[in-house]
């Protein structure tokens, strides 16, 4: 079965059981704390920025780097672009609505989505996954970071009321498997675009290389008559 049918499938039968989860956990964000219910609402969209400054920190980074870095760099953003419209194709193809719409006598923390603005799958939890998995792949000194982030701005999503459980599941599931293998992939040897190492005049290998020369060092400067070997003491009087 493909990741598309297993989301497809989990769509549609996702409010038959996904509603009495949503409830509880919906009442229990009720009784949070007023700075709780805070930090939930902006979080849930601040997360989101988070991942792009740290895109662009990868970028920066790899401008003194090889050319691997930078395309991994460039790739990065670009999978989790292109799984983010695979995820709204999937939202109005599937057309579900919004819990906050859709479940009466519920009281959320966020503002429900105007109409028309589908549930599944969650875009933040695509954005999300998708980010924290790709950086996961091409820069992990912040993968420690990235993947608690991204846990909790999809179950954010939920707390402040605007989505199933089952569409954070979902969106998570789409990031965590399309975006990565782009930016995974070999762009290159990473010897490309490094300056070659500076040589000594002289010491060169290959073409051009300076023939050894046959004249002995304590010889240079002198002229051929000069070079001649002294007579020794029988020489001079035979």
């Amino acid at each position: 079965m493909s990741d598309t049918t297993a989301t497809v499938q989990l769509a549609k039968a996702g409010p038959e059981y996904g509603v009495g989860v949503y409830r509880d956990i919906t009442e229990w964000a009720a009784t949070t704390p007023d700075w709780m219910q805070s930090a939930g609402e902006i979080g849930t969209e601040l997360g989101i920025l988070v991942f792009v400054a740290l895109f662009a920190v990868q970028w920066w980074r790899a401008r003194t780097r090889d050319d691997r870095s930078m395309a991994q760099a460039l790739l990065a953003p670009a999978a989790v672009v292109v799984v983010y419209g695979l995820s709204e194709i999937i939202k109005i193809w599937l057309h579900e609505e919004r819990p906050c719409r859709d479940i009466p006598n519920v009281r959320t923390i966020a503002e429900c989505p105007a109409p028309g603005d589908w549930a599944f799958p969650s875009n933040h939890s695509v954005i999300a996954a998708a980010s924290a998995a790709t950086l996961l792949v091409t820069w992990r000194l912040v993968a420690a970071f990235a993947l608690p982030l991204a846990v909790l701005v999809a179950l954010s999503r939920v707390y402040v009321g605007v989505h199933y459980l089952h569409d954070v599941a979902a969106g998570a599931l789409l990031g965590l498997v399309l975006a990565p293998p782009a930016p995974a992939g070999r762009a290159g040897p990473r010897h490309l675009g490094r300056r070659p190492a500076a040589t000594t005049p002289g010491t060169e290998t290959g073409v051009g290389r300076r023939a050894p020369s046959s004249i002995p060092p304590g010889s240079r400067g002198r002229t051929p008559r000069d070079r001649v070997a002294p007579l020794t003491q029988h020489e001079e009087w035979s």
